[in-house]
């Protein structure tokens, strides 16, 4: 049996190999003694840290061009209440270079006659063109001066009909995929390399997907497109999954009163080499109930980073509220001012959650 699952080691991540969340998998805990285990779907990944099958997992959270992974920050808001014991305990940055890949032109054609496949002309006519077009997408009314992709096509790309991807992905590229395929139909699957073995499987040879390089070797498929993402420095944070028992000086595990995170001897002006994340609700009746909460963070010196929403499923159109600040909580007794802005927020909010504290992985 291997050893690593023997002692617990296991680490579930949103696969299949060579996913984005594969890379920074291996970059967090490629050299450690863990056992390395890819799920379906991001909730699948919630669902074994929970149980305890996984001591560890690994989700995608927010994308520097696109934002945050609204499935990730759904199952935090945890409507259904699965989930009560998910904490972050650190994160991971990853560059994301994303590739156009499938098969070329002629490779297509092979298979096609192969097949029979009823793309056959189509794939034909595609074999002597030029590889690229004029890049340029066409000006519309809310779009009157398009973006222009960073980069054009390694190979004729006309016969492609089909793109599949991640909904993340879609963002991300979408100047590339507004000027080359903005006919192709976009089909949304659970990652990026799920879509690469889809468009292995695929005999007719016209479609692609928006993957990563490593993807596409694995997975027999030409990279027709390299670097399609439309901004450069294009990356991705990731969240290290923990339960709150698993992780030390965790006593007390009600959410509508707060938990104790890692115990922390760190004083307050250390507080800017690590984040918390806070999720709470609010009474929507009640006039000026939010701006009440936020100002709890300010009057305690709390520079908040982000805040995002969700719909918290009690009710239609009541929300979640997540906020991401500088510092973290500590253990009981050990004071700080996230300890002591969540004890007020308990008086001014229907409920809150920590939901972790971790060390900042950047330097600005």
């Amino acid at each position: 049996m291997d050893t690593a699952r023997e002692k617990g080691n296991v680490v579930a991540f949103l696969g299949p190999k060579a996913s984005y969340t594969h890379q920074a998998t291996l970059q967090k805990f490629g050299d450690q003694n863990f056992h390395i285990v890819p799920m379906t779907s991001i909730d699948d990944v919630f669902a074994a840290v929970q149980a305890g099958s996984a001591t560890h997992g690994v989700v995608p959270f927010e994308n520097s061009s696109n934002g945050p992974v609204l499935f990730t920050l759904d199952l935090f808001a945890d409507a259904d209440k699965r989930h009560p014991d998910i904490v972050v305990e650190a994160e991971i940055y990853l560059p994301v270079h994303h590739c156009l890949v499938g098969q070329r032109a002629a490779k297509a054609l092979h298979t096609a006659k192969a097949t029979d496949a009823p793309s056959l002309s189509q794939v034909r006519e595609d074999l002597d063109t030029s590889p690229v077009v004029s890049g340029a997408a066409t000006p519309t009314q809310t779009a009157p001066q398009p973006a222009r992709p960073r980069v054009q096509p390694l190979h004729s790309i006309k016969h492609i009909q089909h793109v599949h991807s991640h909904p993340q992905a879609w963002g991300q590229c979408k100047a590339f995929l507004t000027a080359y395929l903005k006919q192709a139909e976009k089909h949304d699957v659970s990652s990026t390399s799920r879509a690469a073995e889809i468009v292995a499987t695929d005999s007719t040879g016209v479609s692609a997907a928006v993957s990563s390089k490593l993807a596409a070797e694995l997975n027999g498929l030409d990279v027709l497109a390299e670097g399609i993402e439309d901004t450069q420095g294009n990356s991705t944070r990731f969240f290290v999954l923990r339960r709150r028992q698993d992780v030390e000086g965790h006593v007390n595990a009600s959410s509508t009163e707060g938990v104790n995170g890692p115990v922390a001897n760190a004083h307050d002006d250390q507080a800017q080499l690590f984040k918390s994340l806070i999720s709470f609700t609010v009474d929507h009746a009640e006039p000026g109930a939010l701006a009440d909460s936020l100002a709890v963070f300010k009057k305690h010196g709390l520079n908040l980073t982000s805040i995002n929403t969700r719909p918290s499923g009690a009710r239609p159109w009541n929300y979640v509220f997540f906020v991401e600040l500088m510092g973290r909580k500590r253990g009981d007794g050990d004071g700080g001012k996230v300890n002591v802005a969540l004890d007020e927020l308990g008086r001014v909010v229907k409920t809150y959650r920590w939901l972790g504290s971790w060390e900042k992985m950047t330097k600005d």
